[in-house]
């Protein structure tokens, strides 16, 4: 993931896109700050973290552009998150939620609220950067309960 963000600035150079250039600049940043931060080698899982942060980040951005009635910045931010979002894993569908969600309860034996942590624990590395973890979470809970 990491070498592709590298070779996308490149490409964003060479076409002159300053728009795509700035984000992915502030993404290739992020990301080496965290290697510095940590002392850690660059990974798939670092880069991902990383990502959804960003996009977060933004997102809230945008409630609190369109409160404040500023359509100019809640377009810049959109545009953004679609760069970022450009990286992140193909989202999973209802369909694929719920057949994971169901494998680990059988795995786990899960039974009541008790167990929410057990399942969550297995349930959000194999989601991560792929669905909304609350839905995911509220799911599980409705099913323990």
């Amino acid at each position: 993931m990491y070498d592709k963000i590298k070779q996308d600035m490149v490409n964003a150079m060479k076409m002159k896109d300053t728009k795509r250039l700035a984000v992915i600049r502030m993404i290739k940043a992020s990301i080496d700050q965290v290697r510095i931060d940590k002392k850690c080698e660059i990974t798939d899982e670092i880069v991902m973290d990383v990502l959804l942060k960003q996009v977060k980040m933004r997102e809230d951005s945008i409630d609190s552009y369109q409160k404040a009635g500023r359509s100019d910045l809640v377009e810049k931010e959109q545009e953004e998150v679609s760069i970022i979002k450009e990286y992140l894993p193909k989202p999973l569908s209802e369909e694929e939620i719920d057949t994971i969600i169901s494998m680990v309860m059988e795995e786990t034996k899960a039974t009541g609220m008790a167990d929410m942590g057990k399942v969550m624990g297995i349930v959000s590395p194999k989601v991560k950067g792929k669905c909304d973890m609350k839905e995911v979470s509220s799911k599980i809970k409705e099913r323990l309960q």
